[in-house]
């Protein structure tokens, strides 16, 4: 018996959880929220071990939101930019269509803008929030997964899955699992960049790490992924083409970072700001 056929319940997953008369309870919205908790409580618990500031913190959560959600939709409106010139009124719906790197980006942006109002070191933040941006995300895709939404391509494989009631993915059809594959790589990245983040290392470097390896998984798993609405650039899908740039100009400010560094080293005032 086929992996498909003896696991059920991955078939009968929906986003509908639990109705209580008029309330709905929605997975997609629940994993979505408690991605958002758990990551402020790691970042929290971190933050206390460093005697960081934690009323800055929570501020820099909030601006960090909404960067993410500003970016998100922005992204989303750029892959489908042909259709919005063609139907305008696509924009007055704003509660579907997100795209997950452009809340990184976005949320990114707007951590830079808030340290440099508020005078605090960016890098700083950026290290402490990364991984908790991963664990994040590894609780997103599994309301992905319950939602139906950022399916695979159609697949004869036993570890396949087939959607019943999804208003995202096509129904009856063994899909790969690319929300699990992608919930599963980012769960693993928030473990390996905890494990990173124990030692002392130059600041932003778990953060840089964090572009690195997303973008190399992102790219990776694109592959796999049925969702051709999201747009593409050439041969690659738009993500990908996103997660080239992201890991090469990633790569050019380190390189360049570190030559500044070795160069103050070098006169004598090494010291990192």
């Amino acid at each position: 018996m086929r992996f498909c056929q003896s696991a059920s319940w991955l078939r009968k997953m929906k986003d509908e959880l639990l109705k209580i008369g008029p309330f709905t309870v929605y997975g997609y919205g629940l994993m979505i929220a408690v991605g958002i908790v758990s990551a402020y409580m790691v970042a929290e618990y971190r933050a206390k071990k460093r005697n960081m500031d934690a009323d800055q913190l929570f501020s820099l959560t909030l601006w960090c939101l909404l960067g993410g959600v500003v970016g998100s939709k922005l992204l989303y409106w750029l892959t489908q930019i042909k259709t919005i010139i063609a139907d305008p009124k696509t924009l007055l719906d704003v509660s579907n269509g997100f795209v997950l790197y452009g809340a990184v980006l976005g949320g990114i942006a707007a951590a830079l803008i808030f340290c440099r109002k508020k005078k605090v070191s960016f890098f700083t933040y950026f290290d402490l929030f990364m991984p908790s941006v991963a664990l994040a995300q590894g609780f997103g895709r599994i309301g992905c997964f319950l939602a139906g939404c950022c399916y695979g391509v159609q697949t004869d494989s036993a570890f396949g899955i087939v959607f019943k009631t999804s208003k995202y993915a096509p129904n009856g059809i063994r899909l790969v699992p690319t929300e699990l594959m992608s919930s599963a790589y980012d769960f693993a990245m928030f473990f390996v960049l905890l494990a990173l983040a124990k030692k002392k290392r130059k600041e932003g470097t778990i953060g840089f790490l964090y572009l690195i390896i997303y973008s190399v998984g992102r790219f990776v798993i694109e592959f796999f992924r049925g969702d051709v609405i999201r747009g593409k650039v050439g041969i690659l899908s738009t993500s990908q083409f996103i997660a080239i740039i992201v890991c090469a100009v990633t790569c050019a400010v380190i390189l360049v970072r570190n030559r500044k560094l070795k160069t103050g080293e070098s006169s004598g005032d090494g010291d990192e700001q």
